[in-house]
C-alpha cells in the first residue's frame, strides 16, 4: 500500500478566487441537446398537434444512451426519438372513423387507461395480451345469421379500423334489440380478450368472448340518468342484510371508486391473486369490492374517482370466507354480476409558467405573446384529489417551480446529501437534490432494497415519476416509488455513453473544476505522480457501491444500506490518484469499475501480484491518457466522508483515450 498527501501543485485545497458557478442550463450540452431535439420534433408536428414534453424527450435520450453504452450521435438520437414518438402517436389521426365514434370524440375528455391498446395496433401486431385494455365504441350490434350468437363491432377514438367481438353470454340481456343498452354509440371497456386471427377458413380477425366487460354510462344523457336512478339508487351499503342475501335477495349498488389496492397473493402456496377496490357510497359508507384470480384484470378498467354501478354483486361475509377478508361484509364479482361505470373525467387546470421557462420557445402547448417570447400558462390534467399531472408538461421542471399536489414530476440536478431512513421497516432513503433554483429533499421508496448502484454526492441525476407533498413540518417534499409507472432514476455522471458522445458533453480543463462545482465535468487527463498514489483493495456492497465493514461476529455490514450483506459483496479498488492536464493537477479518488478502468487491472488480479510488483505496477501507468467524468463530492459543510479525508473530487467514470 502506498499513500501520500496531495502535491502543492494540486488545486483541490487551494482557496477559490471566484465564486462557485452553479450549473448553467445554457452551457450544459445535455440540456441543450434536449431542447434541440424538442424543437426538431415540434417542427415535424402539424399545426393541430403537440410535440413531446421535456421529460419524455429527456427520458428517451437517456434510454438510448443506456442501450448504446459505446456512445451515441445526434443522428442516432434524433432517429430514435422520431421513431418512438411516431410509434407512440401512431393512432392519433386515423384517416377515417365511423361517424358515431367521431361524434363521441368531440366530447371525449377522459385520460386513456394505462394498459389501453388501439384496434389499429391489434391488427398491426396480430397479438393481444390478456391484460390489455380496449376502450371502445359500439359501431354495430347484430346476431350472426342462422345462429343466436350476438356480435358487436367495436371502434375506438384512435383507430381507423374496427373489430368484431363475440359477446359473452352473460351480457346477452344487455344486447337485446328491444330493451338492451348495447347499441350503436355505446362506450364499453373490456379486457381479458383472446384474439382469433384471420386464417384460410376465417378471413376476419375477431375477439373471442370475455367476462371482463364494463358498460359506460353518461349521467348527462337522460336514458342513462334514468337507468342509474331507477336501478341503482334504491340500495345502499347500509341496507345490505346478510339474512336477506341468504334468502336470495340481490342488490344493485352505486358508489365511487376511492382507491385501487395493489396486487396481493393469498392461499397457502401464494398462487391465488387478490385485488381490493375501496368503494364509497352516497352516504359515505365504505365497502371493499374484491377481485380474485383472473378477475384482477378487471381493475385495469377502473380509475379512482369513477362511479361504479354493480348489478347483483356476490355478497360475502368474512365469517364464512376461508380467505379471511377484513370487513364483515364485502362485495365480489359473481357469476351473475354486471358492471356499469361513469368514468371520472379528469379536469384540467391552467398552470402558470415561471420565468425559469423563458428559454423554452416555440412549443405549441404554450401561450405565446405577439412578440413571440412571453410564455404565460399551460393546461394540465388533475385528478379527483386536486393533484396536477405533469407527465406531458412541455418544459423542464425546476425546484423553484414545485408546489403541493404535483405528480409525474421530472427533475435534473445534483445530489448533495443521501440519508438512509433507519427507523422505517421498508427500504427507504432521503436524497437532497439541487438545481439552479434551489434544493429539495426526496424520499426514495424501493421495492426490496437499494437498486440504483453507485450514487454519491455531486453526481448529476435525472429522476422521473416524482410526487410532491407537504410534510408534517409544513415543508414541501417529494416522494419517489420505484414500483410506480413512469418512475426512473438515472445517474448521468456514471453513464458510459456520456464520455463517448460528444453531442452530450463539452470538454473541461482541470482548472475549470473549482469555478464550476455543480456539474459533471468531462476531461481529457493523464495519470501523474503515480509513485505517490494510494491503492487499496476492499470489499464493496454490490447493490450500492459503498465499502463495507466487518462486524465483531465476522459478518460484513453496509452502513449505507444499514444491513448485513455478506452474500452481496465484491472486491474493488479504493484508488486515490493525481490527474493532470495542461492546465492543472487534481487529486481525486474512485472505486468500482471506474478504478479498475484507470488502473487497467482487476482487483483480484492485482491482489495476486507479489508485493514488489504491486509497488512497481502503478509506475507503468504514468502518463496514460483517459477520458474521465469528475464531480465535486464535498458536502456543503465539509468533506464527503472519513473514507476520503479532504479529497473534494471523485472520478465517476473513465475510459482509456
Amino acid at each position: 500500500m502506498i499513500d501520500y498527501e496531495p502535491s502543492p501543485m494540486a488545486i483541490t485545497d487551494q482557496p477559490n478566487h471566484k465564486d462557485d458557478e452553479e450549473e448553467n442550463p445554457d452551457s450544459d450540452p445535455f440540456l441543450k441537446f434536449i431542447d434541440y431535439a424538442q424543437s426538431i420534433l415540434n417542427e415535424s408536428e402539424n399545426e393541430n398537434s403537440n410535440g413531446p414534453g421535456w421529460s419524455w424527450t429527456a427520458s428517451r435520450i437517456l434510454k438510448t444512451c443506456i442501450a448504446y453504452s459505446s456512445g451515441v450521435t445526434p443522428a442516432l438520437l434524433l432517429s430514435d426519438l422520431s421513431q418512438a414518438w411516431n410509434e407512440q402517436n401512431r393512432g392519433r389521426a386515423p384517416k377515417k372513423r365511423p361517424e358515431c365514434v367521431n361524434r363521441l370524440k368531440e366530447k371525449h375528455k377522459r385520460v386513456k387507461l394505462p394498459s389501453t391498446v388501439t384496434i389499429d395496433s391489434i391488427y398491426e401486431k396480430r397479438f393481444l395480451s390478456l391484460s390489455s385494455v380496449i376502450e371502445a365504441v359500439i359501431v354495430d350490434a347484430y346476431i350472426l345469421p342462422g345462429t343466436n350468437i350476438y356480435m358487436i363491432t367495436l371502434g375506438d377514438f384512435w383507430s381507423s379500423n374496427t373489430i368484431d367481438l363475440y359477446l359473452h353470454r352473460r351480457f346477452y340481456n344487455l344486447a337485446d334489440p328491444n330493451n338492451g343498452i348495447l347499441k350503436k354509440g355505446r362506450e364499453v371497456f373490456l379486457t381479458g380478450c383472446h384474439l382469433r386471427t384471420a386464417s384460410r377458413s376465417s378471413v376476419q380477425t375477431r375477439l373471442l368472448p370475455t367476462e371482463y366487460f364494463v358498460v359506460l354510462l353518461d349521467e348527462d344523457q337522460d336514458d342513462d340518468a334514468m337507468l342509474i336512478g331507477a336501478q341503482f339508487c334504491s340500495d345502499s351499503f347500509s341496507s345490505i342484510s346478510l339474512e336477506a342475501v341468504k334468502e336470495g335477495v340481490s342488490y344493485s349498488l352505486y358508489a365511487r371508486i376511492e382507491s385501487i389496492g395493489s396486487l396481493e397473493t393469498q392461499g397457502k402456496d401464494g398462487s391465488l391473486q387478490k385485488k381490493q377496490i375501496t368503494l364509497v357510497d352516497n352516504d359515505g359508507v365504505k365497502l371493499n369490492f374484491l377481485l380474485w384470480g383472473e378477475q384482477v384484470m378487471l381493475s385495469n378498467l377502473f380509475s379512482a374517482g369513477s362511479m361504479l354501478a354493480l348489478d347483483r354483486p356476490f355478497i360475502a361475509s368474512s365469517c364464512n370466507n376461508a380467505l379471511e377478508t377484513c370487513e364483515e361484509i364485502c362485495l365480489e364479482y359473481g357469476s351473475a354480476t354486471q358492471l356499469y361505470m361513469v368514468p371520472y373525467i379528469q379536469h384540467e387546470e391552467q398552470v402558470s409558467v415561471s420565468l425559469t421557462q423563458s428559454r423554452s420557445q416555440g412549443s405549441k402547448l404554450s401561450n405565446v405573446s405577439d412578440q413571440g417570447f412571453v410564455v404565460s400558462q399551460v393546461t394540465l390534467p388533475c385528478d379527483s384529489q386536486g393533484s396536477i399531472d405533469f407527465t406531458d408538461y412541455p418544459f423542464r421542471s425546476f425546484v423553484f417551480d414545485l408546489h403541493d399536489k404535483m405528480t409525474a414530476i421530472s427533475l435534473y440536478g445534483v445530489v448533495t446529501d443521501i440519508v438512509h431512513e433507519k427507523k422505517t421497516a421498508s427500504a427507504s432513503f432521503s436524497l437532497k437534490l439541487k438545481d439552479t433554483t434551489g434544493t429539495i429533499w426526496i424520499k426514495l421508496f424501493f421495492v426490496r432494497s437499494w437498486s440504483l448502484g453507485r450514487l454519491g454526492l455531486g453526481h448529476t441525476v435525472y429522476i422521473s415519476g416524482l410526487t410532491s407533498f407537504t410534510s408534517r413540518e409544513n415543508r414541501l417534499q417529494l416522494s419517489w416509488l420505484e414500483s410506480d409507472i413512469g418512475a426512473s432514476f438515472i445517474n448521468i455522471s456514471c453513464l458510459p455513453a456520456l464520455l463517448n458522445s460528444s453531442c452530450l458533453h463539452k470538454l473541461s480543463s482541470l482548472s475549470d473544476l473549482p469555478i464550476q462545482t455543480g456539474v459533471t465535468h468531462i476531461c481529457r487527463i493523464w495519470l501523474d505522480q503515480i509513485e505517490h498514489c494510494h491503492v487499496n483493495t476492499r470489499s464493496l456492497h454490490s447493490l450500492c457501491g459503498n465499502f463495507v465493514d466487518e462486524t465483531p461476529s465476522g459478518d460484513l455490514f453496509c452502513n449505507f444500506c444499514n444491513c448485513n450483506c455478506s452474500a452481496e459483496v465484491v472486491r474493488s479498488f479504493h484508488l486515490k490518484v493525481t490527474l493532470a492536464d495542461e492546465s492543472a493537477k487534481v487529486f481525486a479518488w474512485c472505486t468500482g469499475q471506474t478504478a479498475a478502468e484507470l488502473f487497467q487491472i482487476s482487483p483480484d488480479d492485482f491482489d495476486e501480484l507479489p508485493e514488489e510488483e504491486q509497488i512497481m505496477y502503478p509506475s507503468s501507468l504514468e502518463n496514460e491518457r483517459f477520458m474521465v467524468a469528475i464531480v465535486n463530492c464535498r458536502r456543503d459543510n465539509g468533506p464527503t466522508d472519513a473514507e476520503n479525508e479532504k479529497i473534494a473530487w471523485e472520478v465517476t467514470r473513465a475510459t482509456k483515450a
